[in-house]
């Protein structure tokens, strides 16, 4: 399976678009089992780019031949995102979309596709993968160093009300590919695989 995470940008931030793919491995019995997360692909939508011109590049990537039919698209719902999120799910895309309004809460909570979860979640779970070396990034693409940077980057700064501010440390820094890519990564690791497995039947 992969995973398109989607950070929308405002007027001042690029979008940014990752592909993951999921690898598991499979068991004698049971459903198989995660083993890591691969980025695939990596790109920032330039500034300026009318959000119906950007539904139509997701609809063309989510149907790419190696994609189409195993893709779940994740996108960031917080503040203009929600209609673009409406947007993206009349386009028939052919795929799951899920709703994610990024929070500065404690706990994750969800209604159907639209799910509200801690910013901090998210950049837990790339930050787990990380440790664990099961997060691979090819390194051919070209905004894979930009990626690196965000992350090298990233800092958890206690506020003097208590809360904790994640996101990119210094001046005019972008979080824009760490968050599409821990979009991607949050719902890859989170899917809930089927209960009797998947595949087709065997023969009698």
């Amino acid at each position: 399976m992969f995973y398109v995470g989607l950070d929308l940008g405002e007027k001042h931030d690029p979008s940014a678009i990752a592909v993951a793919e999921r690898i598991e491995r499979g068991r004698p019995y049971g459903a198989p089992e995660f083993e890591e997360m691969r980025v695939r692909l990596l790109a920032r939508v330039p500034l300026g780019t009318p959000y119906p011109d950007l539904v139509d590049g997701v609809r063309e990537l989510v149907l790419h031949d190696e994609l189409r039919g195993q893709v779940t698209l994740v996108v960031d719902a917080t503040g203009v995102g929600a209609p673009v999120v409406e947007m993206l799910r009349g386009a028939r895309l052919g795929c799951e979309v899920v709703a994610v309004t990024i929070t500065g809460g404690d706990k994750a909570s969800h209604q159907g596709q639209n799910w509200s979860v801690p910013k901090a979640d998210l950049l837990a779970g790339v930050q787990v993968l990380l440790e664990e070396r099961r997060l691979r990034i090819a390194g051919e693409m070209p905004e894979a160093r930009w990626l690196i940077k965000e992350l090298v980057d990233m800092r958890a700064r206690r506020r003097t009300s208590g809360r904790v501010r994640m996101g990119a440390d210094g001046f005019g820094e972008h979080d824009d590919l760490v968050i599409a890519v821990a979009l991607a990564v949050w719902r890859g690791r989170t899917r809930t695989p089927p209960v009797f497995g998947g595949g087709r039947l065997p023969g009698i």
